[in-house]
């Protein structure tokens, strides 16, 4: 008797869904992909800093998960193993070399131009976030991916140290020193009310 995979589409559940790709089926891992690939890129995007170097890096995790997807050991925790694989595209993509970073748009928001917050405020929280972003590309790239699986992406302390590859009281060091350093570097752009 020919035994037939279970159809995968968006209603599939997760470890279903990594089940079947982990058996070979390629539209549970294009399932996958449609997924996680946003939470992958935009993690890729906040440890390297550039678009198209983010971009490269999502398609090489989703490349190795691809290899390695048979000996992941928790299929519940998909998200925390493919978040672990693009922290280390990532670091290796540093190591191996600057990326050119396409510099951000300094024009304020059209917001600022429109009706609505006063536009000083709006200038004002638009240094504020740029502070906070320079301030988290100052952090050491181990402590800034750390926060930004906790803040930006939700994740337990626990599946950061699966991520991670650390203990879960490192993780928790590693997060409070990280918002120590932010908080030391925004302490002159809040005590005044604006960024300078």
């Amino acid at each position: 008797m020919l035994k037939t995979r279970p159809q995968v589409d968006a209603q599939t559940p997760e470890g279903a869904v990594v089940e079947s790709a982990r058996s070979g089926d390629a539209k549970a891992f294009s399932e996958l992909f449609t997924r996680f690939a946003p939470d992958v890129r935009r993690f890729s995007r906040d440890l390297l800093r550039d678009d198209a170097a983010a971009d490269e890096a999502t398609q090489e995790t989703f490349v190795r998960a691809h290899l390695l997807l048979p000996r992941l050991e928790q299929p519940p925790r998909v998200k925390a193993w493919l978040l672990g694989i693009a922290r280390n595209v990532a670091f290796e993509a540093r190591r191996l070399g600057p990326t050119v970073a396409v510099p951000d748009d300094d024009e304020l928001p059209i917001e600022a131009v429109l009706p609505g917050p006063d536009p000083l405020s709006v200038l004002m929280d638009k240094e504020l976030e740029d502070a906070f972003q320079a301030a988290l590309g100052e952090l050491p790239a181990h402590r800034r991916a750390a926060l930004v699986l906790r803040l930006d992406h939700g994740l337990a302390y626990d599946d950061i140290a699966e991520a991670m590859g650390w203990t879960l009281p490192m993780v928790k060091n590693e997060i409070h020193r990280a918002r120590l350093g932010l908080r030391r570097a925004l302490v002159p752009h809040l005590s005044t009310g604006r960024a300078s």
